[in-house]
C-alpha cells in the first residue's frame, strides 16, 4: 500500500520560511508527477506547485510564484517545498500528492491518485 507522509509544517511569523517534506513508502513505481496542494478553512483545496520526474522548473500557482520552490530529493519518490516570505494567506493544511501516470494536468487535483494526510502551516504574528 502506497503512503505519502508529509512533515515540516508549523507556526511561523509573516516573512518567515518553512520547508515541507514528503516521502513515499510502499511504492515499487517511480512517480511521474509529485505536487503540493493546500486547503484553508472554509475554502476548496487549491494547487500550489508540482514537478515532473523528467525535470523542468516546476509549475506554480500565481499566488506563490517567486516565493515557493518545489524540488525532488535524492531518495526515490520524495519531494520538498521551500516556502519563503510567508504570508498570513498561506495558512492552510498542505497536502502532498503523486501520480504514476504520465502527462497529467498537474494543476488538477483529480489527476492525482496518491495523497498524504496533510501538515498544518500557520503564518501568524
Amino acid at each position: 500500500q502506497v503512503q505519502l507522509v508529509e512533515s515540516g509544517g508549523g507556526l511561523v511569523q509573516p516573512g518567515g520560511s518553512l520547508r515541507l517534506s514528503c516521502a513515499a513508502s510502499g511504492s515499487i513505481f517511480s512517480f511521474d508527477v509529485m505536487g503540493w496542494f493546500r486547503q484553508a478553512p472554509g475554502k476548496e483545496r487549491e494547487f500550489v506547485a508540482a514537478t515532473r520526474r523528467s525535470g523542468g522548473s516546476g509549475d506554480y500557482a500565481d499566488s506563490v510564484q517567486g516565493r515557493f520552490t518545489i524540488s525532488t530529493g535524492n531518495a526515490k519518490n520524495s519531494v520538498y517545498l521551500q516556502m519563503n516570505m510567508l504570508e498570513t494567506e498561506d495558512t492552510a493544511v498542505y497536502y502532498c500528492a503523486a501520480s504514476i501516470v504520465r502527462g497529467i494536468q498537474m494543476r488538477d487535483a483529480r489527476e492525482y491518485r496518491y495523497w498524504g494526510q496533510g501538515t498544518q502551516v500557520t503564518v501568524s504574528s
